[in-house]
């Protein structure tokens, strides 16, 4: 076994709150100890409502056997007894700065750390000792972190130099059917969007879910048609890497067949012209990635409403969702009059590692401030002022 036991002043006297017995604080640093987590993890997963599916084990460790660097894995695991109550998976990277940070990285909308509601503030005062015997020797930096995250939590309870700061922008929409999304639209444009969704009908589009079985399939459909539709046009190039690819593969079919994501296809006259993915968990449903067929645009089928209508399905009903447009503050995504939700950074120090702690701080204010400058830039060329 490679779980080293990370040493904690809360853990061994712990306030009983339910269960008996002290909680025990251990560091998963072995890729195959980490993927035979499966079953632990996805119980504490269930336990967990603030849980995206970012944080579900069949996405992580997929994640991390295609993008983890060796022996840089992190995994920070909080047990009552044999049961698994808190978990924070990390990994330590040098650049640009050293830090632990999130398994999932930029192609994870959210990070978190999971802890069971069964016994969450004992599990809460375990995993922040750990984490704090973790930032003895580089900060703990959660990016992407979104509001009611169980990082929260931590945060509130950290002893030492710690920061807040904003990071990406995202949108969401409340847990409805499409119908009744329209009507919070003005009369003109629900209009129009109503009109498109009947354009979907007479187009002879055809919504199906994709049962598990067939999922690895959905997949390779999706990515060929991503590919399709973005030919020609500047397009996240890390969707076109075989890394990506081997990602979606292995993490997408137990997903889906552990109902944390459901893939729609869309066809016309029998032939796969559109596909989705969308990750789902407790009370959140993303729309991850689809392709589309150029041929679609000339059937006058508007895809942003197609997916719209398909996402909503798994939005409203006895389970509601709400339904996040994921990070990114797009123009088209604002037609629906979505509510902001931005996502916040938290970094967490010890004083010995608190330079670095600035250092991280100083290295996000200057991208900041690039970032700004670019857009300010684009936004005088759009208007035609001087630059």
């Amino acid at each position: 076994m490679t779980t080293t036991r990370v040493r904690t002043q809360e853990s061994h006297e712990p306030r009983r709150t339910g269960s008996q017995g002290p909680l025990t604080t251990g560091l998963c640093v072995d890729e195959g100890e980490f993927a035979a987590l499966a079953g632990p993890w996805r119980r504490l997963y269930q336990e967990c409502e603030e849980a995206t599916p970012f944080q579900s084990h069949a996405w992580l460790s997929s994640w991390w056997r295609s993008y983890g660097r060796p022996g840089r894995l992190r995994v920070l695991l909080v047990r009552d007894g044999g049961e698994l109550v808190a978990a924070a998976p990390l990994m330590l990277t040098l650049r640009p700065v050293p830090a632990h940070r999130p398994l999932g990285g930029a192609i994870s909308d959210f990070a978190d750390v999971l802890l069971s509601a069964r016994v969450r503030d004992r599990a809460a005062d375990a995993l922040t000792e750990g984490l704090r015997a973790l930032a003895r020797t580089a900060p703990v930096d959660f990016r992407e972190v979104r509001a009611g995250a169980c990082v929260e939590t931590v945060y509130e309870r950290w002893r030492g130099p710690r920061r807040r700061l904003a990071d990406s922008r995202c949108l969401e929409l409340p847990p409805l059917p499409v119908d009744e999304l329209l009507k919070r639209l003005p009369s003109t444009t629900s209009q129009r969007a109503r009109a498109k969704l009947r354009k979907l009908s007479a187009a002879g589009v055809r919504a199906r879910t994709v049962p598990a079985g067939e999922a690895d399939a959905a997949v390779r459909t999706l990515l060929r048609l991503h590919e399709l539709q973005w030919q020609g046009r500047k397009v996240t190039s890390e969707h076109l890497r075989p890394r990506f690819r081997e990602h979606l593969l292995r993490a997408v079919p137990p997903m889906v067949a552990a109902g944390d994501a459901v893939m729609t296809e869309f066809a016309v006259d029998g032939e796969v012209l559109a596909a989705d993915l969308t990750l789902l968990s407790a009370r959140l449903a993303g729309g991850y990635l689809y392709g589309a067929h150029p041929s679609l645009r000339e059937r006058k089928v508007d895809v942003a409403t197609m997916l719209l209508d398909a996402c909503t399905r798994h939005t409203a009903g006895a389970h509601p969702r709400t339904l996040s447009l994921l990070r990114g503050d797009e123009p088209y995504k604002h037609h629906w009059r979505p509510a902001p939700a931005p996502n916040s950074r938290y970094l967490l120090s010890r004083a010995r590692t608190a330079p670095l702690l600035t250092a991280a701080v100083c290295e996000a204010s200057a991208r900041e401030w690039a970032r700004r400058t670019r857009q300010e830039r684009q936004e005088r060329r759009a208007g035609g002022g001087a630059p």
